[in-house]
Order: C-alpha cells, then sequence, then structure tokens
C-alpha cells in the first residue's frame, strides 16, 4: 500500500508542474480530423470531485503516463461541486478536439434519477473507455469503539435515534448509503460533504461515526488502523477482505453498489484521437504493474469502449431511476 501512497504522490506533484507549463499561450488550430498532431500542446483531466477520492487518483495515474509518454503537460484539474455536475459540464462544453478529458464515475449516471442535467448523459461525452470499478466498504471510525459489525451499528441506531451521524457525498455514496438507510429501518443522522475524501477525512477524525467508502480511498486507511471494515456492499464477498461480510449477509438483502469508473471526452471529438487515447490508456491500465496497483486499491479492470459505454449507460441509468423512487430519495427534475 506505501507502493499506492507513493504513485499518487508523484501524480499530484507532476500535475503541480504540469499547471504552469499549461499557462503558456495555447495555439487556436483545431486538431485535424486524423488527429496526426495530436497532442502538440497541454490536455487537461477533470476531475468532477474533491482531491483524494477514487477517481482523483485514478486520473493522475492515467495523466501522469500520458505525461511521460507523449511529453506534453496533463493538467489535473479539480473541480467540484453539485455532485461532479459543475465538472461534468465544463468537459462536455469544451472543444472537441481531445485536449481536455474527464474522468466519470457512477454518479454520472446516478445524477439523472434525482435532478435536472444540463446535458444528456448518453450524448454528451464519447467515452475512451471504461477502466474498472471498486467495491464499497461500511467503514466506521474512531468515535464508535464499540461497533464491529453491522448489527453493532443498527444497534446504536436504535439506542439513539438521530444521533449516529453518517458522512456521505453527492452521487454515488449519496445513492449506497440512501439505499442502505431505507433498508436498515433505523433513523441516521445524514450529513453530505463535497467529495468523497472530506467525508471520510471527518470519519477519522471522529466528528462523524460511520460512512461508506470506495476501497481505492479506504483500505489504506483499514490498513493503518485509523479505519475499521464492518460490511461490504458487493454480493459476493471480497477477495481482498474476506473476513468482512457483505450487507445482503447482513440483513440487506439483495443490497449492490459498486462505483465504476471512466474516461472520456467532448462529443464528437474526431474519431482518430479517440482511439488514440483508448489505445494508450489501454496498454497502461492493463499492464502487469498498473494492474497489480490497481489490485491492491480494490479496483477491478473492466475496460470497455465508446461504443459498449454508450448501450450501458441507459441502463445504468434506468436502474439508478428505480433504486432513488425505491428509496424514497428527493428527485428535482423540472
Amino acid at each position: 500500500m506505501r507502493r499506492v501512497i507513493r504513485v499518487v504522490a508523484a501524480c499530484i506533484a507532476l500535475s503541480s508542474i504540469a499547471a504552469e507549463a499549461a499557462q503558456a499561450p495555447v495555439p487556436t488550430r483545431r486538431a485535424g480530423a486524423s488527429g496526426g498532431d495530436y497532442p502538440s500542446r497541454p490536455i487537461r483531466m477533470i476531475v468532477p470531485f474533491a482531491p483524494g477520492a477514487s477517481n482523483d487518483i485514478l486520473a493522475r495515474m492515467g495523466a501522469q503516463h500520458l505525461q511521460q509518454t507523449w511529453g506534453q503537460p496533463v493538467v489535473v484539474d479539480n473541480r467540484a461541486g453539485a455532485e461532479g455536475i459543475i465538472g461534468t459540464d465544463t468537459a462536455v462544453k469544451a472543444r472537441p478536439d481531445g485536449y481536455t478529458l474527464v474522468i466519470i464515475s457512477s454518479a454520472f449516471t446516478m445524477n439523472p434519477a434525482v435532478m435536472k442535467l444540463p446535458y444528456d448523459p448518453p450524448k454528451a461525452l464519447d467515452f475512451v473507455l471504461k477502466i474498472g470499478k471498486s467495491f464499497l466498504i461500511l467503514v466506521v471510525g474512531p468515535s464508535m469503539p464499540q461497533v464491529n459489525s453491522v448489527k453493532d451499528l443498527l444497534a446504536a441506531a436504535k439506542a439513539k435515534p438521530g444521533q449516529v451521524v453518517l458522512s456521505s457525498s453527492g452521487g454515488f455514496l449519496h445513492f449506497a448509503t440512501a439505499l442502505f438507510m431505507s433498508q436498515s429501518k433505523e433513523q441516521f443522522n445524514l450529513v453530505l460533504y463535497k467529495g468523497g475524501y472530506p467525508a471520510l477525512m471527518d470519519i477519522m477524525a471522529g466528528q462523524t461515526h460511520a460512512g461508506f467508502q470506495a476501497s481505492p480511498a479506504a483500505l489504506p486507511h483499514m490498513k493503518s488502523g485509523k479505519l475499521r471494515g464492518i460490511a461490504v456492499g458487493s454480493l459476493a464477498r471480497s477477495e481482498m477482505l474476506p473476513e468482512l461480510p457483505t450487507l445482503d449477509e447482513s440483513g440487506f438483502k439483495g443490497y449492490e453498489c459498486a462505483n465504476w469508473y471512466a474516461i472520456a471526452t467532448a462529443a464528437h471529438t474526431p474519431r482518430p484521437i479517440v482511439t488514440q487515447l483508448h489505445q494508450e490508456l489501454v496498454r497502461y491500465f492493463t499492464s502487469p504493474e498498473t494492474a497489480k496497483l490497481l489490485a491492491g486499491m480494490g479496483i477491478v479492470l473492466e475496460i470497455k469502449t465508446t461504443e459498449e459505454m454508450r448501450r450501458i449507460i441507459p441502463q445504468e441509468i434506468a436502474k439508478w431511476t428505480k433504486v432513488a423512487i425505491e428509496a424514497g430519495m428527493p428527485r428535482n427534475l423540472q
């Protein structure tokens, strides 16, 4: 896990250097339809959430590789807010030339289930690739030393209705938490943050009691002893944490939430550029060293193309719309 931390730190350092280079004047000419001169200037990688979360880690890994391979700065631009919509919309409205990329996750298909968006998800982006997915972990912090299982957490909530505080953020973690709360029948106090990482920090600091986190963000802190996992959100137990029961085993029948990650660019980007990005990023993420690193973070490789993602997105939206309705989540579609 120290290897993961070193890689993330190196990615952040390289992004800082790249940011300075990105301030230079940018040519206004468009990339040719063939993409033959791509990339000829800095590339921006937008992360629609706060630094430190799993999508931020993956974006920095990919950005570092592209920068080292192509010799052009790749600037990681965290644009958190509105449950990932602000950063995503920035990418949607960028010129379709491959110089603005965005990393998206399950929130991309969850948001349209509960709110009106400034873009049409199935048509707004050209998907460079789907990288893979991570499993979900229900964790507790130092403020609840007596809680070592889901049963213990439910008992604490029942003993003090509304006083057990769950940290969450918009999008994926909000859906996962809402589904848990609706099935638990207990009264929790839900606090929403701008990103998964700030929510995680407050659990570890004892400001809140528990919450869901994607495996890449939670695992390092579980290994250090700052967090305790009590269940996973997949239907089968994780090979990495076989001692942790699933929520399905813990009485939440059929509970399943996984967070997937993909890199995309604005719709109508020249196909040769999308193909060039796809091939290079697939080569990197499927390399033995990177695949091993991802496995250590709890991420399962699941490479998909633009065409495959266009078929998957509407199915995902339908799935999470059903969850939002059944969980009684507030919906503002006007």
